[in-house]
């Protein structure tokens, strides 16, 4: 029997999008099932990569050679969309594999983070899978699919710089990236329905309601960890930021849906 260590590994060892995804399933439906081992019991068992795999394309470009953004209206601006958001969630799928072969090991104030912390990031693992597949699908739809256009390599990122500390991940990644795009999905969602792409619109909103789940499960780890660190959560969030994420935080702030999170205003403002 594997453990979840090990299924993470495979996943990120997985070059093609369509393999990533169907491990992803699997390795959730096993874990649900019973039938994967929690690695916790077995420290140190997993080393992630410094990155996962990816396949030949997209090309990955830095982020100041991206070209430059097309008429959203357009077919061509609405397949440029959702190629950009299907590299992300393409990322994201890696980035909840990554957090669980990483840290699942650690203890926090000598206590071992518990099995709802594997639950939570493999819930999402699953749905940031489905989320890929949507828009992949939606790609073919119009013409087009992932890959056909250049990405951004600066996703990972966050996940480099964030490897050594499992607050600052958490921090970082759901509490700033995937918090980010509960204040930008509902804009995208009115564009596309204005230019009565309603399915694509649909695809978004399915996405944005997830991440209030996943933003909601960084919230809830990064406070268990805070504790555990006797660590006041909105103040050592503050901290990381300012370490960690460059640029710092911009309105619009979409505070109905960060609410759901379990991110009020007094969380984020301090930080603009």
């Amino acid at each position: 029997m594997p453990t979840l260590s090990q299924a993470a590994l495979s996943v990120l060892a997985a070059d093609d999008p369509a393999e990533k995804v169907r491990l992803t399933r699997a390795h959730a439906a096993a874990w649900t099932a019973g039938a994967i081992t929690d690695p916790g019991a077995d420290p140190g068992a997993a080393s992630p990569p410094d990155r996962p795999a990816r396949p030949a394309r997209p090309e990955l470009r830095p982020t100041r050679e991206m070209p430059p953004r097309r008429k959203a209206g357009s077919l061509a601006g609405r397949v440029a969309l959702l190629h950009a958001l299907a590299h992300i969630e393409l990322n994201a799928i890696d980035l909840a594999w990554d957090i669980v072969a990483r840290f699942r090991s650690a203890r926090e104030g000598g206590e071992p983070l518990p099995r709802a912390f594997c639950d939570d990031w493999v819930r999402v693992a699953d749905e940031e899978a489905t989320h890929f597949e949507l828009l992949s699908r939606r790609l073919l739809e119009l013409g087009s699919g992932y890959g056909a256009l250049p990405a951004h390599d600066g996703l990972w990122q966050a996940s480099r710089d964030t490897a050594h500390d499992l607050a600052a991940r958490l921090a970082i990644v759901p509490l700033v990236l995937e918090a980010r795009g509960l204040d930008v999905t509902p804009a995208m969602i009115a564009n596309l329905r204005r230019f009565g792409d309603d399915a694509s619109a649909a695809i978004l909103q399915r996405i944005h309601d997830d991440e209030i789940g996943h933003v909601a499960a960084g919230r809830r780890w990064f406070d268990w960890v805070c504790a555990r660190r006797a660590m006041e959560p909105a103040a050592a969030w503050r901290m990381l930021v300012e370490r960690h994420f460059k640029g710092g935080l911009k309105p619009p702030f979409n505070a109905d849906s960060r609410a759901k999170a379990g991110l009020p205003p007094d969380f984020y403002e301090p930080a603009t």
